[in-house]
């Protein structure tokens, strides 16, 4: 990653971005697809600041999606993590217009101050962020976004938390991931004037992880009564249980043959627990479910 968040060791342990040839991930995919994967996750510290060769110019991140959508046999297409300012016009324009890329986008903030937002050197603001989420959402509504948030910023007042918790409530987010701050030798941030107590981080934290928490079971609610595509991949806990994932990267789990393994399938959802949802898979009969389950 080239972007020097002043919090982030990255930059100086991993060194400068580099992106493999569009050629070479292809390949590398449809070799995957041959040996019967469904979905591909596109990985990189900042991975939307994509640049590979395709044919002696640079490809973007939704180039090189667009070219992976065409392999036959190849239903899903994820991509993490991303940076704000990297959300190109065609990136974003693709979430609306291919349908192997799911409804999910990991786009880390950090935080809902603008202030905070500049001291980590993060180079957009709060309104910019919630403004390009809107852009996101208007041509995908179902869009789950999740986020990164740090919580004790060196210098972070209460007025600047109130701030990401406000942003939190505007935007709404499917799912968090939330951390105190903590110095890393050698990167701004560690020098910096105003480290955040831990016992204020800690309860900061607290409030911020309530908050989040109530908006991530919110969302898996809502999928109560909705029939979803489930992309399965394993037997469960249970038997004559599969777990999969939906669209949106929540787990799933319902009664179903093990041969459902690798197949999309649609599934009604009928509870929602804590981490996972629950359903009946459309179009099969529960008889024949535990017939094959138990031979």
């Amino acid at each position: 990653c080239d972007k020097f968040c002043t919090f982030c060791v990255v930059p100086f342990t991993r060194g400068a971005e580099v992106s493999r040839p569009v050629a070479d991930i292809a390949r590398e995919t449809q070799a995957l697809v041959d040996a019967g994967v469904r979905e591909v996750t596109l990985l990189g510290q900042n991975v939307n600041a994509y640049h590979g060769a395709d044919k002696g110019a640079a490809a973007s991140l939704a180039r090189l999606i667009e070219r992976l959508a065409r392999i036959e046999g190849l239903a899903r297409i994820r991509y993490m993590t991303s940076h704000p300012n990297d959300m190109s016009d065609d990136l974003i324009a693709l979430h609306g217009s291919c349908e192997k890329l799911m409804p999910y986008l990991h786009l880390p903030v950090q935080a809902g101050s603008d202030r905070v937002l500049k001291a980590m050197n993060r180079r957009h603001t709060a309104a910019a962020y919630a403004a390009l989420a809107g852009r996101v959402r208007a041509l995908r509504p179902d869009i789950a976004l999740s986020s990164d948030f740090i919580v004790g910023f060196p210098g972070e007042t209460e007025a600047d938390f109130a701030a990401t918790l406000d942003i939190i409530r505007s935007v709404g987010f499917a799912t968090t991931f939330s951390f105190k701050y903590s110095p890393r030798p050698g990167t701004a941030a560690a020098s910096l004037e105003g480290q955040v107590s831990d016992e204020i981080m800690r309860e900061r934290l607290s409030r911020l992880q309530t908050l989040a928490e109530a908006q991530r079971q919110n969302w898996q609610r809502s999928f109560i009564s909705k029939t979803v595509d489930v992309l399965f991949e394993r037997p469960g806990r249970l038997p004559g249980q599969m777990v999969g994932k939906t669209a949106h990267l929540i787990q799933t789990q319902a009664n179903c043959p093990p041969s459902f393994a690798g197949s999309v399938r649609q599934v009604q959802i009928t509870e929602a627990s804590t981490n996972s949802l629950h359903g009946i898979v459309v179009g099969v009969d529960p008889q024949a479910r535990e017939t094959e389950a138990a031979a």
